[in-house]
């Protein structure tokens, strides 16, 4: 341990991003568990954390399926990077003519490194069930306390950049980033969770498509969790970005190229998001049609404050064009919504009952 914190380099991690970093980052975490909490440092490095080892399918009999773990119990873990991360590090806009077909321009094409990032370079199984829990590079076991099955008290993540792989042959991810439907509390700011690699075009002469596994970006806690905030948190390349309960409260969040953007399973306490942009997304909020992740579904009432979005038509990858606004099939929806369009037709089609009230801000 040195200084005022536990620092994964004691432990053996490496950070050159050759190293599989894995066992040195889990033994830190374990360390402070055991001692009954503390903040964990991850100095920045410009190759990054390396985590290649297989998922653990289950932790003392319970499902995991993650590469890391945060251990049962009611430890306060608080995982921080040396600086907030710079957003949008790994988005990619591709200009097209549709017309042409052909690419006019591509922006911001070349992958950062000036987060400090974990990263898997190891490719999940396979898994097309709605109800099945995902693959993740971080998560907490199952657990037996209340609805959300939770198994941790609380996790606080901050200025860390999670990336998981992008299958070059299939051309979407099969392991979602962190999983914390099992952590009660959960906060999180000045955070990303993305794929590493661009999802436009030009790079690979291909393009993200439609993800048969439903991945997501970050999953916050199940039902009768406590509380969860997100403060500057983006996601990108997921097909759900961030799926979400009740108790969130929410300011700041980019939610780029994914099939749904914000997803809800249960809300029956109010959730408030003050700030959404959304750029390129097929859905930019719905209601799980299943039980996501094994996550009953209910009620929603949600408040989102103001959301900014971009529609992405005639731009590549063509799975995150624009289709609804917002999709609720079931009517679970119950609050309101106020949308803001900066340019091209105003519209921000939507299947919801009159119990969501949706308005151009």
């Amino acid at each position: 341990m040195s200084g005022f914190g536990i620092n994964v380099f004691d432990f053996g991690a490496k950070g050159d991003g050759v190293a599989d970093d894995t066992a040195a980052i889990q033994a830190a975490i374990n360390f402070c568990a055991e001692r009954g909490g503390g903040r964990i440092l991850f100095p920045y490095t410009k190759g990054g954390y390396r985590i290649a080892s297989p998922a653990i399918e289950t932790l003392d009999g319970m499902p995991l399926r993650a590469q890391l773990y945060i251990p049962k119990g009611n430890a306060n873990i608080y995982l921080e990077g040396e600086m907030p991360c710079r957003l949008l590090n790994s988005y990619q806009l591709t200009l097209h003519n549709a017309a042409a077909d052909n690419v006019i321009e591509t922006r911001f094409g070349t992958m950062r490194t000036d987060n400090t990032r974990i990263f898997s370079d190891w490719h999940a199984p396979e898994v097309h069930e709605a109800e099945a829990r995902p693959y993740a590079i971080l998560a907490a076991p199952e657990g037996t306390s209340l609805k959300g099955r939770f198994s941790h008290t609380q996790i606080s993540i901050a200025n860390l950049e999670f990336r998981v792989p992008l299958d070059h042959e299939k051309m979407y991810p099969t392991e979602s980033a962190v999983n914390l439907q099992n952590c009660s509390r959960v906060h999180i700011s000045d955070c990303q969770f993305c794929l590493g690699d661009q999802v436009g075009d030009t790079a690979l002469s291909k393009e993200l498509l439609h993800n048969p596994c439903h991945t997501a970006g970050l999953v916050l806690s199940g039902d009768q969790n406590d509380n969860n905030v997100l403060r500057n948190v983006a996601v990108q390349g997921f097909r759900y970005g961030i799926v979400s309960g009740e108790h969130v409260v929410a300011d700041y969040l980019y939610i780029h190229n994914c099939e749904e953007g914000l997803t809800f399973h249960d809300s029956s306490h109010l959730s408030c998001f003050y700030h959404i942009v959304a750029q390129h997304n097929t859905v930019i909020v719905s209601t799980a049609r299943e039980d996501l992740f094994g996550m009953p579904k209910g009620k929603c009432n949600v408040e989102i404050s103001t959301l900014n979005f971009e529609c992405g038509t005639n731009r590549r990858p063509a799975i995150n064009a624009l289709k609804y606004g917002v999709y609720d099939p079931d009517g679970r929806l119950r609050g309101s919504l106020k949308w803001h369009k900066p340019w091209g037709k105003q519209e921000f089609p939507s299947v919801c009952t009159e119990y969501f009230v949706i308005e151009n801000f």
